[in-house]
């Protein structure tokens, strides 16, 4: 098979959970298929960060003559040149790991799309009129014409199915690859979080973690306002003192961020580290206490597994998939915009960190891992996307 993946529209450091998925998955695919062929669509000014696969000798990248600054002009070139492109490049099938399959895509190639979420159906007043328009007519045009539709969780699986019936089966659930990054107790995880706590000024299970963007379904307000309440609760001598809360992510409203943090008196509890190499999320990871993740809605939700992974307990919401995808492991918060909820919550979760750090230092415990997702490795999820690009080839032959 000579396969192409689609990666016109990966903005490094700026599209968040997208990026880390179509990394993660093409680790896997490196890893797990040595003798198809892949040709990788890049654009003029993001090619460069695709440099890892120049050591894969099944992989080349086709750089495409667009640049994807500005979206709008790369949607337009896309439409007029890009499937043109796929035709002459011999793939046999083309994947598309976001929902924008071109719209002057003739049908001679195959296209396989991963649609994420319907996220602006459940909460459009967070998106502008044109972009619900755009996401709508986007993932219409997607379920109607494309060979094989992917979701990445059973929820939306049944979303997609409930807005946009004409799919039928073709639509069909992989779960996100999530890397593994390095062994929680080598010598290598133990320098960087050193490195890392030093960086930001943290102690050893002195902070709570929390990986989001700003965006309103995120819901970190309300995470904000359970750290004052467990402020104010600590001044009037109610409640111990609360626990600093480190957050990485990028997107959203900034200066309303930071206007929250005065507004509640709690600059001096949260840092926002930005952006962050794998390696540094990691490390923060390994020195938390708990992480902690107040997401309203998710298509799948990588954080948390990466958590539970690495031996941290979590505290989130269960809302559309995340108690699908934790399996049960994680402190679900039963109103997940009560900040309340949450004080209460993050105390017993708290508690149970404290008796997992025992036991590790006592080495009663087998493992590190609260739960350790077998099904997530990249190798596993890249084989199940094989299967199906081999099946949809085979039908389309």
């Amino acid at each position: 098979m000579k396969i192409g993946i689609y990666a016109l529209w990966l903005r490094p450091g700026i599209v968040g959970g997208t990026e880390s998925f179509l990394r993660a998955l093409l680790q896997g695919i490196a890893a797990q298929d040595q003798t198809n062929e892949y040709v990788l669509f890049t654009a003029q000014d993001n090619d460069y960060s695709f440099s890892e696969t120049d050591l894969w000798p099944n992989v080349t990248r086709h750089v495409c003559k667009v640049k994807n600054a500005s979206p709008a002009k790369r949607i337009a070139w896309e439409n007029m040149f890009f499937d043109r492109e796929v035709r002459a490049s011999g793939v046999d099938l083309l994947y598309v790991p976001v929902y924008c399959k071109p719209r002057s895509a003739k049908g001679s190639v195959p296209y396989v799309v991963t649609i994420h979420d319907l996220q602006a159906l459940h909460y459009p007043e967070y998106f502008s009129a044109a972009r619900r328009e755009f996401l709508k007519a986007s993932w219409k045009q997607d379920c109607d014409t494309a060979a094989r539709i992917v979701v990445i969780s059973d929820y939306c699986l049944q979303d997609l199915k409930d807005h946009y019936p004409q799919v039928g089966d073709r639509a069909c659930r992989i779960y996100d690859p999530v890397l593994r990054g390095s062994d929680p107790a080598s010598g290598q995880a133990l320098a960087a979080k050193r490195n890392t706590q030093e960086k930001y000024g943290l102690e050893e299970m002195g902070y709570d973690y929390c990986v989001s963007s700003l965006l309103p379904h995120k819901n970190l307000t309300t995470l904000l306002r359970s750290l004052a309440e467990q402020k104010e609760d600590w001044k009037a001598g109610r409640g111990p003192e609360p626990v600093h809360l480190v957050l990485s992510g990028v997107g959203g409203d900034t200066e309303r961020f930071e206007r929250l943090l005065g507004d509640l008196h709690i600059r001096d509890l949260v840092s926002s580290t930005g952006f962050v190499s794998n390696e540094e999320r990691d490390a923060l990871y390994d020195g938390c206490r708990l992480f902690l993740f107040p997401s309203l809605f998710e298509g799948f939700g990588i954080p948390p597994i990466e958590a539970m992974r690495r031996g941290k307990r979590v505290v989130m919401t269960d809302l559309s998939c995340l108690g699908e995808v934790t399996g049960g492991k994680a402190f679900y918060v039963a109103e997940p915009e009560s900040p309340k909820a949450w004080t209460d919550r993050i105390a017993e979760a708290a508690k149970q960190a404290a008796e997992d750090a025992l036991e590790r230092e006592l080495s009663i415990g087998s493992s590190s891992a609260v739960c350790d997702f077998p099904e997530y490795d990249a190798e596993a999820i890249a084989a199940q996307y094989l299967e199906l690009f081999e099946e949809v080839i085979r039908q389309n032959g």
